[in-house]
């Protein structure tokens, strides 16, 4: 991946794609800027409901025509439209290859777009989210339909839909003390991570870090069970990390860093089990769902499926024209999606590695993120900006919704029942946490009650 410096943190955005030209001189905007960027504070978990009501926007109110984010285009000298028609013109797509792409659209596959498998339901500015390498997107995490985990700034905070409310998870600007403590345990004291990366599951929560810091939380107990900085390579940075389940049953952390290396740590002592080598950064992998193989991509047009315990390459997967940054595995572990630069989500079968299954093309930038919901029925892609595509697995990806916005994307997350997609927007003025709940065939019965 690129090597970016970033020693203040700040937001990663192109001064002419930043949404902040919508800002409306409204003192609370910049009130909560102030705060959001005063990384040594401490969150407050309590907001009044004159702040929600001139922040937040319900589904009531988007539909009597209030714009979803809360931007104010009846104030403004333009349309949505024609600002959507501006950024689509204006938008430069990053890329680390310069190879021909005047055949890609041919092998694309064409999608229906128009239909709406999640409705808007709710949109908080309380929390909102940031990132800090333009690259990196896997910043946000749903564990119910009600919690919602998300990097803003140096902390981690949990947003509850249910109560409306945001609190701090862990603030990673103080000195971090690790509270696992054993001969051996390569742990050590951190201070002022800035987070790059980031997974919840099974109340583990693990954080990246722009150094290659590792830093393991058990939500349900105070402090840090482990942390440390895993590599002193001077280009280090936590690039993905992964939280599975081995064959056995067993959790385990598994790191992908800037310094070409994947390293597999055990949840219950935080031991490092295996290190794997490759020839390029490893910006990404993910592990199957059985825990048998793990897919590794990085600064190279191929991806690579390996074995998880040996790290011994299996597989290799040819089709992309740019650098990788995005997995994920479909719930029967058979179906493998790659995100890439080139613009494309390519589907792999397992079975049949010799060629993609299916190519699936974004609006006008890299794919940074993909999610499959629990079921397998919807796949999730972002763009690094603006726009994110649920696809109908099961019409073979050929029905799809596009939802539409304005803003850099942090990460996008469903719920583990399916119910909830939540989508984190990173903007100096209109960052914030989207939520999309599915839609039922009962759906009218909440216009009768």
């Amino acid at each position: 991946m690129a090597q970016f410096q970033n020693d203040e943190l700040e937001y990663v955005v192109d001064d002419y794609f930043d949404v902040a030209e919508f800002e409306d001189n409204d003192a609370f905007a910049e009130n909560q800027l102030r705060r959001s960027q005063d990384a040594d504070s401490d969150f407050e978990d309590d907001f009044d409901e004159q702040s929600k009501v001139k922040t937040d926007t319900s589904a009531m109110e988007a539909r009597n025509g209030k714009d979803i984010q809360g931007i104010p285009w009846e104030r403004l000298n333009f349309t949505r439209d024609k600002y959507r028609e501006t950024r689509l013109k204006q938008y430069k797509n990053y890329e680390s290859l310069s190879r021909p792409r005047q055949d890609l659209e041919k092998e694309c596959l064409q999608v229906e777009m128009g239909k709406t498998f999640y409705d808007f339901h709710y949109n908080t500015r309380i929390v909102k989210s940031t990132i800090v390498h333009f690259q990196l997107r896997n910043l946000l995490w749903a564990t119910s339909k009600h919690d919602v985990y998300l990097m803003q700034n140096f902390s981690v905070m949990h947003w509850s839909s249910l109560l409306r409310r945001g609190k701090e998870v862990l603030n990673v600007s103080k000195p971090i003390v690790p509270t696992e403590k054993r001969p051996g345990l390569l742990a050590q004291p951190l201070s002022r991570v800035q987070i790059s990366t980031m997974a919840v599951k099974e109340n583990l929560l693990v954080v990246g870090g722009f150094q290659g810091e590792l830093i393991c939380k058990h939500i349900n107990q105070p402090g840090v069970a482990f942390c440390s900085k895993v590599t002193t390579d001077d280009n280090a940075i936590t690039n993905a990390v992964d939280i599975f389940r081995s064959p056995t049953g067993s959790m385990r952390v598994m790191a992908a860093n800037n310094d070409a290396q994947v390293r597999v740590f055990d949840v219950q002592n935080f031991a490092c089990l295996n290190q794997f080598s490759f020839d390029w950064s490893v910006n990404n992998t993910s592990v199957s769902p059985d825990g048998k193989l793990v897919a590794v991509l990085g600064d190279s047009a191929d991806c690579l499926i390996a074995d998880a315990q040996s790290g011994k390459a299996i597989g290799n997967l040819k089709g992309h024209l740019d650098y990788s940054f995005s997995s994920a595995w479909h719930p029967n572990g058979q179906i493998l999606a790659t995100g890439n630069q080139d613009t494309t989500c390519r589907l792999w079968d397992i079975r049949n590695l010799s060629e993609s299954l299916t190519v699936l093309k974004g609006r006008m930038g890299a794919i940074r993120a993909i999610k499959f919901s629990s079921d397998g029925r919807f796949m999730a892609m972002a763009e690094p900006a603006d726009f994110v595509h649920i696809m109908d697995t099961q019409s073979g990806y050929i029905k799809g919704q596009e939802i539409d916005l304005f803003g850099e994307i942090a990460g996008i997350s469903f719920s583990p029942d399916t119910e909830a997609l939540f989508v984190g927007i990173a903007d100096r003025t209109y960052g914030s946490v989207l939520e999309f709940n599915k839609r039922h065939h009962n759906q009218y019965l909440e216009a009768v009650f």
